[in-house]
């Protein structure tokens, strides 16, 4: 008699939909572990320049081939591709040298910067300027170009940070808050208007608000900017034939589409002859000269063209990671500096794209602004890879990078580009009168901290001297521990400035 024995139970399949939240769940746990590391934000500002600028580099041999042909001149299909190859070379030296260049030595050298930036912007608008589609604002240099107001947007924030933190204590005085930022950056407006070129002087307004806004300026002064900032569009618009067709054409698009509104039009059919997939890349009919400067301004509609919505949306979600990637740079940081600068790049360059894609699809008048990093180099595409080199040097000096660099070593990244150790930042020591004529300040405080007003001062005397009292006895009652918590409190109160 054979006795059979009794088969292992199989444990019970878990539900797919467990398996599904499981998977979620482990995801989750090892993104956030990554995101922890001290280097994540460096190697974020790494990669979303690599793939933005690589997406470039091919939709512009796309866009650009048929256009480069000309027999007359004997510039072939790559013409243009190659020129775009060229920049990005330079760019690539120039965001080395954004990532390698110390902090410090930017910020002192942002004032010289400036002024030369001034005096680029006024000799444009002399004979040695050209003009390049209605606008004298580029200096040719045989086949290449040189804008001056792409430069001139990167000293204003550069500057501007370094004027905001030095007076920081006293910026809750509107004669500190405005001067002499304010006044620079309108004399800007007026040099670039004059050439005239609505997209530059739209950008610089950015950075001039992002500037303030990361700063701490009252709430209320962005609205009378703003509401400035558009009397002045709708009087500019008026007074310029050109300026005046756009807007017209915008509001109504389909009123001569052979004229204003053509580009905007042929944009809008791109997209629409995407759908989903789109119909592969060379094979969009926006590239054969049916959307003029398709490889400048309007690279945005090809990409819908010939990578479909799918395209659309990746190019989308690369620019929603450079502005949380920018934003978690200047919140991690303690270097006041830093973190205005780094806050007001990250709002300019995606304040750029936001421009640019908003008029393509029809929700914005055609500016003239171009899409950081994809569309066709020059200026702006050497320019923008100095300012996500700068990003990853402010990255590499987020207090756990600090630590971790100087203990653990450069790392694989930073032994093959020759990156110094960044140094922790130390607060500059406090001077007697500090807080009158923008004397430099020890550290930005809070506005709690900030000097109250002559009568609060004077109010705060009046009080009942039994309150002080009372106050200085509990104080004394609680101990060392008690004194040692407030100081630490204090603080990491003050490492917390303005809207952050």
């Amino acid at each position: 008699m054979t006795v059979t024995e009794p088969k292992p139970k199989t444990p019970p399949k878990r539900p797919r939909r467990e398996r599904k939240e499981s998977g979620f769940v482990a995801f989750r746990t090892a993104l956030t572990a990554w995101l922890s590391r001290p280097l994540a934000s460096f190697h974020l500002v790494l990669a979303l320049t690599g793939v933005l600028t690589v997406i470039g580099a091919v939709m512009v041999l796309s866009a650009s081939s048929v256009a480069s042909y000309n027999p007359k001149t004997g510039s072939g299909v790559y013409s243009l591709f190659v020129k775009h190859l060229v920049f990005v070379a330079i760019g690539a030296v120039v965001f080395w040298l954004g990532l390698r260049v110390k902090l410090e030595r930017i910020r002192a050298m942002s004032a010289t910067a400036t002024v030369i930036c001034l005096g680029l912007l006024v000799l444009v608008l002399t004979p040695l300027g050209s003009t390049v589609n209605g606008s004298q604002g580029w200096f040719k240099l045989g086949d290449f170009t040189f804008q001056p107001v792409e430069a001139a947007k990167v000293a204003l924030a550069f500057w501007g940070a370094h004027i905001l933190v030095i007076k920081y204590n006293v910026i809750h005085q509107w004669r500190h808050l405005l001067v002499p930022v304010v006044p620079i950056a309108l004399l800007m407006f007026a040099l670039v208007m004059l050439q005239p070129d609505l997209g530059g002087t739209v950008t610089l307004a950015v950075v001039l608000l992002a500037l303030l806004w990361f700063a701490g300026a009252p709430k209320r002064l962005f609205g009378v900017i703003l509401a400035g900032g558009l009397a002045g569009v709708l009087v500019l618009a008026v007074i310029a034939p050109y300026r005046l067709d756009r807007v017209m054409s915008f509001l109504s698009p389909d009123a001569d589409v052979s004229a204003g509104g053509f580009q905007a039009n042929q944009a809008k059919l791109a997209l629409a002859d995407g759908g989903l997939l789109g119909k592969g890349l060379g094979q969009g009919a926006a590239s054969w000269n049916y959307l003029p400067n398709v490889q400048n301004d309007f690279i945005f509609a090809l990409i819908g063209e010939e990578l479909g919505l799918i395209g659309c949306v990746v190019v989308l979600a690369l620019f929603a990671g450079v502005a949380i990637v920018g934003l978690r740079i200047a919140t991690r940081n303690i270097d006041p500096w830093i973190r205005i600068v780094s806050g007001t790049l990250t709002v300019f360059l995606v304040a750029q794209a936001g421009i640019n894609i908003g008029y393509v699809v029809g929700l914005l008048p055609v500016t003239g602004v171009t899409l950081p990093l994809i569309s066709y180099g020059g200026t702006s595409l050497v320019i923008t890879m100095l300012i996500m080199g700068v990003l990853a040097n402010a990255a590499r000096h987020e207090p756990e990078a600090v630590a971790a660099l100087r203990t653990q070593g450069p790392g694989k990244f930073g032994r093959l580009l020759r990156l110094p150790a960044p140094d922790p930042y130390r607060p500059p020591s406090s001077r007697k009168g500090a807080g009158r004529g923008g004397a430099k300040a020890a550290r930005p405080a809070p506005r709690a901290a900030r000097p109250a007003p002559a009568q609060e001062r004077r109010r705060s005397v009046r009080e009942p001297v039994r309150r002080s009292a009372a106050r200085t006895s509990t104080a004394t009652s609680r101990g060392g521990a008690a004194r040692t918590t407030a100081s630490r409190g204090t603080r990491s109160t003050a490492n917390r400035r303005g809207h952050w």
